[in-house]
């Protein structure tokens, strides 16, 4: 049972040294690209969005004073 124990321990430690024997002798690898641009664009229909937006807020506001009078 020692000789498996011994021969256990030999054995973790060479594949450690193993391991930490291997570095790399090159430059760092480059860092990984950014994140592709979204594929929505909001730019076409954001003014029409706005002008429905300000006409729905006047809307809500007349109607709003409409019942306090």
């Amino acid at each position: 049972m020692h000789k498996k124990n011994m021969f256990a321990s030999i054995l973790v430690f060479f594949v450690g040294f193993a391991s930490m024997a291997q570095s790399t002798t090159g430059a760092p690898p480059p860092p990984p690209p950014g994140p592709p641009p979204p594929g929505l664009p909001i730019d076409n229909g954001l003014i029409a969005l706005f002008i429905l937006a300000l006409g729905y807020g006047v809307y809500k506001s007349y109607k709003l004073s409409q019942k306090k009078a």
